[in-house]
């Protein structure tokens, strides 16, 4: 019972998302370690009893072969557009201050519809974040010229001295789990070991990849830039770009400010990080999160024994 409940907790966390996994995705993502022998035995029991469904190698909550079609489409899109992030990370690594970029979002997922953005993860130096992040979305500026703009989505930073994520879930462990070292081991390395409590939910957390393929040499110009910046003035440029910022995004989220997708924006900011606020996405996923599971466990009398909040 302890098998199946925490099989159904994979499925009922990536059926929020209309998502069906495979057999070894499932073993990746349970909260316990058990044999893939005593999965398939288990995934085989569940599929005869009709907990869940089977299209192919994806296992579902849905019997709908049509989400089966629509993961497949996705994940060949997915490697199209993986080269490019990969590409872009790299590039993007040559601005100043850059310690590490992780590709995340649906496509550290190796899934991407037709609409798809490249999200990125980007770790900074200490106290240089905002100089960083103002260079890149000036850069950023000049992608809309081609309408590339949703190959650039830079929408969560980090520096070094804040690598512990606070919120403390499935949803960043999942997020944690799946992000993909594109460029820059130093950052990224330590940004995984100083999030070693993600194990305490997906157990296989130790075992991700935590280095980017390939090393990330800096270009002079990023060493100059640097270095021009590594002084009193750039400490307060930073604070000052950080301050902007801030005021700017405050009157953004005052007025109801929507983006392309009709959702409220809403950045959390501070010194040391830039993200979107947890409680617009996160907060609903883990609400949805909860719901489905009370309502697995009432219908087939499996305690899951995992609410949001735990």
């Amino acid at each position: 019972m302890p098998l199946r409940a925490s099989i159904l907790k994979v499925l009922a966390y990536f059926d929020l998302f209309d998502y069906p996994v495979l057999a070894e995705e499932i073993l990746y993502f349970l909260d316990t370690e058990v044999e893939g022998s005593e999965l398939n035995a288990e995934l085989e029991a569940l599929t005869t009893e009709k907990c869940l469904f089977r299209t192919g190698d994806l296992y579902s909550l849905q019997d709908k072969p049509a989400l089966a079609e629509r993961r497949i489409r996705g994940n060949k899109r997915a490697d199209e557009l993986l080269p490019v992030a990969a590409r872009i990370s790299r590039l993007l690594y040559q601005f100043p201050y850059v310690r590490g970029i992780g590709i995340s979002g649906s496509l550290s997922k190796h899934f991407a519809d037709e609409n798809a953005d490249i999200d990125y993860f980007i770790i900074t130096r200490s106290n240089r974040l905002w100089i960083a992040r103002t260079f890149m979305h000036l850069f950023k500026k000049l992608s809309y010229l081609r309408g590339r703009q949703h190959w650039y989505c830079m929408n969560y930073y980090i520096d070094e001295e804040a690598l512990e994520i606070k919120e403390k879930n499935i949803f960043t462990a999942t997020e944690m789990i799946t992000l993909l070292p594109a460029s820059g081991n130093g950052g990224l390395v330590k940004f995984f070991d100083a999030n070693d409590w993600a194990t305490d939910w997906l157990p296989h957390y130790r075992e991700r990849r935590r280095q980017a393929e390939g090393p990330a040499h800096s270009s002079f110009l990023k060493k100059a830039l640097e270095k021009l910046f590594d002084n009193r003035l750039g400490d307060r440029l930073d604070d000052f770009l950080q301050q902007l910022t801030s005021r700017r995004w405050q009157k953004k989220e005052d007025r109801g400010d929507v983006n392309e997708k009709g959702l409220r924006i809403s950045l959390q900011n501070d010194k040391h990080f830039s993200r979107p606020n947890p409680k617009i996405f996160q907060k609903k996923v883990l609400s949805a999160y909860a719901q489905k599971l009370k309502e697995l466990e009432a219908k087939w009398q499996i305690a899951t024994g995992e609410y949001e909040g735990r």
